[in-house]
């Protein structure tokens, strides 16, 4: 378990377009020290946010994008090019107009995929999806992410775990169906716990003043049952990069100035 790193930036524009540059950078590191990197991504407004930085970035092209496994944190459970669902977002934002190896791009099923609407099936899937990608030096059936990416919602969630449900008191799977979250759609597949702390790193991203009692809450020592975000925390490293908004609600000396 890593103690929370906590980066505060003058507004969300430039929160985004520091994470971009700070994960350019390690994708940069891992693709030379290990041939390839590993990444998930996440959708909602600051997770898409930072992948439209990535897209305009100016170093975007340091990266090898065919040899980077790209993973997601969750997904909404709806059909395959669903405006809603992160995958849809991800191509737009940022993957369509970069070299990713499709074989490399790893997204969750659909509802009208193979296994239809049958989400602990198409849940189960990803698991073995994960756990086949996973090697002798990994940390269990996930491999060992480079980079793990999670936005942080306004209750404290991340990924598709949600305060008090039984998802985020998932201890053995790594993968699960989430059924009647409080926010739509109600169905959605989403990484546990256990997935996102085989990472190397987590990076949680805050922007907004909605997101200031969330920040505050996980912060605090508030168990993962009531802030899933307090849960979520890297083997490495755990990073929360937020805007001065998001972070008014947190004591100044657990931070320093904003960052320009």
């Amino acid at each position: 378990m890593s103690s929370p790193q906590l980066v505060v930036h003058r507004d969300k524009e430039l929160m985004a377009q520091a994470a971009a540059a700070r994960l350019i950078t390690k994708v940069v590191d891992a693709q030379a020290a290990r041939g390839s990197a590993s990444v998930v991504l996440t959708g909602g407004r600051n997770g898409n946010g930072l992948l439209a930085a990535l897209a305009e970035a100016p170093a975007r092209d340091a990266v090898d994008w065919s040899r980077i496994d790209l993973w997601w944190g969750d997904e909404r459970f709806l059909p395959d090019g669903d405006p809603e669902r992160n995958i849809t977002q991800a191509r737009s934002a940022l993957l369509d107009s970069v070299g990713v190896d499709p074989g490399r791009v790893h997204a969750m099923a659909p509802s009208d995929g193979a296994h239809g609407n049958d989400v602990e099936a198409a849940a189960a899937a990803y698991a073995a999806e994960l756990a086949a990608a996973s090697g002798p030096e990994d940390h269990g059936d996930v491999p060992a992410f480079d980079v793990l990416v999670l936005g942080v919602g306004p209750d404290a969630h991340v990924a598709s775990l949600f305060p008090e449900l039984p998802a985020v008191r998932e201890t053995e799977r790594t993968v699960v169906g989430v059924h009647g979250a409080p926010k739509p759609p109600p169905t959605r597949i989403s990484l546990t716990l256990p997935a996102i702390r085989a990472a190397r790193e987590v990076w949680l991203l805050a922007a907004g003043q909605d997101k200031a009692g969330a920040a505050a809450l996980a912060l605090s020592g508030t168990g993962e049952v009531q802030a899933p975000a307090a849960g979520a925390y890297g083997r490495n490293r755990t990073l929360w990069l937020l805007d001065s908004a998001a972070a008014s609600q947190l004591p100044p000396q657990l931070y320093g100035p904003p960052i320009a």
